[in-house]
């Protein structure tokens, strides 16, 4: 697939600045330049957040209304209920809002709703059952902005509701005692894009402010904090930065059982965002995915080592088995691509009988990745599809499934990801009208666009160098890890590793040789030989081998040297 290769706007005049002002390498003043983070204010809350940086709790929208009911419940002992999502997300912010108000002396519950049987958010059944199980009091996490029906249920049988969440609202907003959620119209605080642990976070932060207790009891949290809101891929800026640069730290020391036990499986050998993404997220989203959410959440509240080792076992098994399934669906779909030559349209669509709905997602996300195209994988059951969508820049992909609602029972999202529903005898209607809509925006032209932060050459190319571009770290979403192209490198050798599936260079500038790994990338060991010269772009990397630490670039894309 081609890409297009874009570069920032070179400003070497403010990189120089910032190299004389902070005493930081060129490499890592032009990457803050390109995120526009040029004056020394911005800069230090960067690279150097403190605890100092957090907004005031109270400028989010009924926090005072939440805080005063939820302080009332714990003076008066109510059963109180945490209801909230899933996810790492999720079940992050139950964790910390748990734990804080146990802490209080709260006689506090949770909720998760079962993925395969109840889907994302409130419910009525399970509303019912909360109340007849003597609850009056209903928080909500991650989830309840557009729950305003069943909220309104909560009320007939009883309970009183405080909402917070984090996604987008609807026209009209629950009639709960409190709605905290930063998107709101009316909202007044200065950043609206936390995850929902974080939005929990603010919570037990303005009731740490309103009982004067010591800040270290609320901010002891942050471990748990950073995990959810690194794993929820929201934009790692402004407060969110401040809790995963934070937060990351205190993971490295972490008292939780649950997340030390997490840690030893994954077998990152340094904490960082990755440790998370990719270590972390994928077992505790596997139990929400295979349907056994409870897992993950008794994994996060145990005290007990042995216990947080058994249960991480456990999730480790989850864990197997959505890969194998995801490997299953993934294989099916693209031969099915292939077979039926899907892969020439301007969108792709796939429904089958034998599909996992919790898994599908990802699935969807590894074929719009391959083929560059939107698409929606639907798994039927029972005459009801439930179906996962992807998109690419430039294609609106909530938008689409507006101007095809005629054919869909429910659906749901954001430009590029969404959630649907539909009848199977509607599925064939829905894809010809879907694919018009990816024909009329033309899809086939859109190709993918890599920014380049910087050209570098063999005086970038050192450890000190690339060690200084760990203080960017958290890398996430509106933080992407720095991109750097090297040309007209000379391969000195050339092979495919695991299969087939990976690229493996050593290159040479003049004498020195530079090692290069391209993941997914081994198709490119049959078209290129010993001697191409070749422009690279990539991330730079330190490997150690042997005990012997080298600088590597992990190739993003390659091309012929002109």
């Amino acid at each position: 697939m081609n890409k297009k290769w874009e570069f920032y706007n070179q400003e070497q005049e403010k990189v120089n600045k910032l190299v004389e002002k902070f005493k930081i390498s060129e490499l890592l003043a032009t990457v803050l330049v390109n995120r526009n983070i040029i004056n020394e204010k911005d800069v230090e809350l960067f690279l150097n957040p403190t605890r100092n940086d957090f907004h005031d709790p109270y400028l989010m929208p009924d926090m005072k209304p939440a805080v005063k009911r939820i302080i009332q419940a714990i003076n008066n002992n109510e059963k109180t209920i945490i209801y909230g999502d899933y996810d790492v997300d999720g079940i992050t912010s139950i964790t910390v809002l748990s734990r804080f108000l146990k802490e209080r002396g709260l006689d506090v519950g949770a909720y998760i709703p079962n993925r395969l049987n109840e889907g994302y958010g409130l419910n009525k059944e399970a509303i019912k059952k909360i109340a007849e199980e003597g609850y009056k009091l209903i928080i909500t996490v991650d989830c309840g902005i557009s729950g305003t029906e069943e909220v309104k249920y909560a009320y007939s049988l009883g309970m009183e509701v405080i909402v917070t969440d984090h996604h987008e609202p609807l026209d009209e907003l629950p009639k709960a005692l409190a709605v905290i959620d930063c998107k709101r119209k009316d909202n007044k605080y200065p950043f609206n894009s936390l995850a929902g642990v974080g939005v929990a976070f603010k919570v037990i932060q303005a009731i740490g402010i309103e009982l004067k207790i010591d800040e270290k009891e609320y901010l002891k949290y942050l471990d748990i904090v950073a995990i959810g809101t690194i794993s929820d891929i929201v934009p790692l800026i402004d407060e969110n930065r401040v809790i995963a640069k934070l937060g990351l730290k205190l993971v490295e020391v972490t008292k939780s059982p649950g997340v030390r036990a997490l840690l030893n499986v994954s077998a990152y050998k340094e904490v960082n965002s990755n440790t998370v993404s990719f270590g972390i997220a994928p077992r505790i989203n596997a139990c929400g995915r295979m349907g056994h959410e409870r897992d993950a959440l008794d994994l996060f509240l145990t005290e007990n080592i042995v216990e947080a080792n058994r249960i991480t076992n456990i999730l480790n098994e989850y864990n197997k088995e959505r890969q194998n399934i995801e490997k299953r669906i993934f294989e099916e779909a693209v031969a099915k691509i292939e077979n039926d030559h899907l892969d020439k349209n301007n969108s792709i669509v796939l429904g089958s009988e034998n599909w996992h709905h919790g898994v599908i997602g990802i699935v969807a996300s590894k074929i719009t990745e391959l083929y560059f195209k939107p698409s929606i994988l639907i798994c039927f059951e029972e005459n009801i599809g439930k179906g996962s969508g992807r998109s690419i820049p430039g294609f609106d992909l909530h938008g689409a499934l507006c101007a095809t609602s005629e054919y869909l029972e429910k659906y749901g999202g954001h430009e590029m990801a969404v959630g649907l529903s539909l009848k199977q005898e509607k599925f064939e209607e829905f894809t010809k009208a879907f694919e018009e809509k990816a024909e009329e925006s033309h899809t086939e032209d859109i190709v993918p666009v890599v920014k380049i932060d910087k050209e570098v050459s063999l005086k970038d190319i050192t450890l000190e160098n690339v060690r200084s571009l760990n203080l960017l770290e958290p890398f996430g979403e509106a933080n992407k890890t720095p991109i750097f192209i090297y040309r007209n490198l000379k391969i000195d050798s050339i092979r495919a590793l695991s299969e087939g599936k990976h690229l493996k260079l050593t290159l040479k500038d003049g004498n020195t040789i530079i090692n290069a790994i391209g993941f997914n990338m081994g198709k490119y060991s049959e078209e290129y030989q010993l001697g191409d010269k070749i422009d690279i772009i990539g991330v730079l990397e330190i490997n150690s081998f042997n005990g012997v630490e080298s600088v590597q670039i992990n190739m993003k894309d390659l091309r012929r040297s002109y």
